[in-house]
C-alpha cells in the first residue's frame, strides 16, 4: 500500500469514515517532528453523534493510526483523568493537533486545553510528598540490601519511575511514562535529565549503584532525606 504523507492520510481517513464530524486534529510525533521508521498517526475526532469514546487502531494509507473518537462532551472526562495521574496525554494533543476539519469547535478547545498544559498537574500537598519521600526510601533500601543481579534490574526500573515521579510533581510539572519520561525531564530540566539517564545508564551497564543511589539521596534531600522511622498512614484516624 502506497503510504502517503502524513497530513494527507489522515484528511482521507476524516473524509471517508467521519464525514459528519465537527472537528478532527492530528496529533502527535509526526506534528511535533519527532516522528520515526515505527510512528503511527494520532487522530482526534469530535463527533456529536458519538453516544461515547471510544479508541481504535487501523491502517490507512500505509500508516499506523491511533484514533481517539470522542463526542462534544466526553473528550472531558479524559482530560480530568490525565490531570489527577499527571500524565497530559489529551490535552497536550489537543492544544498541539495540526486542523484536519473544524466546524467552528476547535478554537475553544485548543485554548482551554493549551492552559490546562500551561498550567500542570496539582500541587502535591505536604503529606502526599511525605508518603512518597516513604516508599522512594524503601525502593531505594531494597536496591541497596539486594544481592541478586536480576531483582537488582527490575528494583531499578521501580526506582527510576519513582524518582522521576517525585522530581516532576514536587516541581508541579507533568510526568510521563515510556519515553516520555525522559521527554518530560528534559522539558524541566536538561542538566538534571543527563544526571538522570547518566546514574541508570552506569548501573545498567556496570551494576555499580553509586550514581543511583546518590541521585536518589539529592532528589529526597530538600524535603528531609529518607524516610522510614516515624512514618505511618491511617494512625491518626484512630
Amino acid at each position: 500500500m502506497e503510504k502517503l504523507e502524513p497530513l494527507e492520510a489522515a484528511k482521507r481517513l476524516i473524509a471517508e469514515r467521519f464525514p459528519d464530524c465537527q472537528g478532527a486534529l492530528l496529533a502527535g510525533s509526526v506534528v511535533r517532528g519527532e516522528a520515526t521508521e515505527t510512528s503511527d498517526l494520532d487522530i482526534v475526532i469530535f463527533d456529536k453523534n458519538l453516544p461515547w469514546s471510544f479508541r481504535e487502531s487501523l491502517v490507512e494509507s500505509g500508516w499506523p493510526v491511533e484514533l481517539f473518537a470522542h463526542n462534544l462532551t466526553s473528550y472531558k472526562q479524559f482530560i480530568a483523568m490525565d490531570c489527577e495521574s499527571g500524565t497530559p496525554t489529551m490535552p497536550r494533543m489537543i492544544a498541539e493537533g495540526i486542523v484536519l476539519k473544524d466546524e467552528g469547535i476547535l478554537d475553544s478547545l485548543k485554548k482551554e486545553s493549551q492552559t490546562i498544559v500551561d498550567r500542570g498537574p496539582e500541587e502535591w500537598s505536604g503529606e502526599f510528598i511525605r508518603t512518597k519521600r516513604y516508599f522512594l526510601t524503601d525502593a531505594l533500601d531494597d536496591f541497596l540490601g539486594s544481592k541478586s543481579r536480576a531483582e537488582d534490574l527490575f528494583i531499578a526500573n521501580s526506582l527510576a519511575e519513582l524518582v522521576q515521579e517525585f522530581v516532576l510533581r514536587t516541581n508541579c510539572h507533568w510526568i510521563g511514562t515510556s519515553k516520555w519520561v525522559v521527554r518530560e525531564l528534559k522539558r524541566f530540566d536538561e542538566s538534571f535529565a543527563e544526571e538522570f539517564i547518566n546514574a541508570f545508564d552506569t548501573f545498567y551497564v556496570s551494576g555499580e549503584k553509586g550514581k543511583v543511589v546518590q541521585l536518589v539521596d539529592k532528589v529526597l534531600a530538600p524535603y528531609g532525606g529518607r524516610l522510614f522511622d516515624g512514618f505511618s498512614i491511617g494512625k491518626e484516624e484512630l
